[in-house]
């Protein structure tokens, strides 16, 4: 079966800076075919892509999402058949609406051996601004489709200038993640594995402080005896349902979807006090809330270390049963931490695709856990 990516995004964003990432780093091995649809009589990024060894199929007579759409049906039919490629990258003219060429895919894919993967749009910081003004529903369709938006040029913008960015592009979509780390220091597949998605940081938390088997929390003492399994949850993807920049919010999940396994004390019971408001089997969304923020700010391990010492000796947060994060550090390095009551460890980590903050617990504070890791 061929996946097939769109990668979107007004022209000068960087679609092309970011395909050659992902052809070096993300799709080796695969055989790649490059479909584009240039706005005008030529299509200008043809030629240095070539030296990339990947066939282009160039459609210049219009844009895909209007005129071209028989013609783009056609292509996808050929290029299958004759190539039988790993991967096709569409990238659309910067003018298209993302929603017409998602439909275009997905009107033809059930006739061809190939299933739409994913569509991700990239956005120039410093024009989204005046993009979103000036092009109106053009610029807005690309966002509030997307199932992933890469942010280019944050290492030349200043920070309130991304958080501006941001705030605004997420009135647009406020689930898709955002990847807001320079896509220079971060791994092509890690970008992949944003572009194409996963469970978010509260979904991995969460399925920690459930039951694995049967979907439910179980009070102290009252363990299903079900076998609970370690796993890296940093190896995992990322959901859709992120929240919106520096705002927490209450989330609901459909736990039982989830197969993560967590060892816990006690056999099988994680040894933690929880509070209930009846007796026995909970599901989880009737015990715990959520807060998390995704963030660009930069933190120091000791106010890592700090904040954690807060959340672990202060009752005024609420029951804090969980806490996660990968942010970026004020010395160029990321930091990872990770806290249960009574334990807490900080590291270095690999870069993330944006500051991830997660609390898990009950009659959590939202106020003060906003202020608590906002002050630092």
């Amino acid at each position: 079966m061929t996946k097939i990516d769109i990668i979107s995004g007004f022209l000068g964003a960087g679609k092309t800076t970011l395909i050659k990432k992902l052809l070096s780093e993300a799709f080796t091995g695969e055989q790649v075919v490059l479909i584009e649809n240039e706005f005008g009589e030529i299509g200008i990024d043809g030629g240095f892509l070539k030296e990339s060894g990947i066939e282009i199929r160039e459609m210049n007579s219009g844009c895909i999402c209007c005129s071209l759409v028989g013609d783009f049906g056609k292509s996808l039919r050929e290029v299958v058949d004759t190539y039988h490629p790993d991967r096709i990258l569409i990238e659309p003219s910067g003018v298209g609406k993302l929603s017409d060429v998602i439909k275009a895919v997905q009107d033809v894919q059930a006739e061809i051996d190939a299933q739409l993967n994913s569509f991700t749009t990239v956005v120039d910081v410093t024009k989204c601004r005046i993009y979103r003004k000036n092009f109106g529903e053009f610029f807005s369709n690309q966002i509030e489709y997307a199932g992933a938006v890469i942010l280019s040029r944050t290492d030349k913008a200043k920070p309130e200038k991304v958080e501006e960015a941001v705030s605004l592009l997420r009135e647009l979509n406020d689930k898709a993640p955002f990847i807001t780390t320079p896509i220079a220091q971060l791994p092509g597949k890690k970008i992949l594995e944003t572009m194409e998605s996963g469970k978010s940081l509260e979904d991995e938390l969460l399925a920690e402080v459930i039951c694995p088997e049967c979907g439910e929390h179980h009070d102290h003492g009252e363990c299903c005896g079900h076998d609970h399994h370690d796993h890296d949850h940093e190896e995992h993807g990322h959901h859709h349902d992120h929240d919106h920049e520096e705002h927490g919010h209450h989330h609901d999940h459909d736990h039982e979807e989830h197969g993560h396994h967590h060892d816990h004390d006690h056999d099988g019971c994680c040894g933690h006090d929880h509070h209930h408001d009846h007796a026995g089997h909970h599901h989880a969304d009737e015990v715990f809330t959520s807060w998390g923020k995704e963030t660009i700010r930069t933190y120091t391990e000791e106010q890592i270390s700090e904040i954690l010492k807060q959340l672990e000796s202060d009752g005024s947060y609420g029951n804090v049963l969980r806490a996660k994060g990968m942010v970026a550090g004020a010395d160029g390095e990321w930091i990872y931490f990770d806290m249960v009551p009574g334990e807490h460890e900080v590291r270095n980590g690999a870069p993330e695709y944006t500051g991830r903050i997660c609390v898990i617990g009950a009659e959590l504070n939202e106020e003060k856990l906003a202020e608590l890791f906002g002050a630092a």
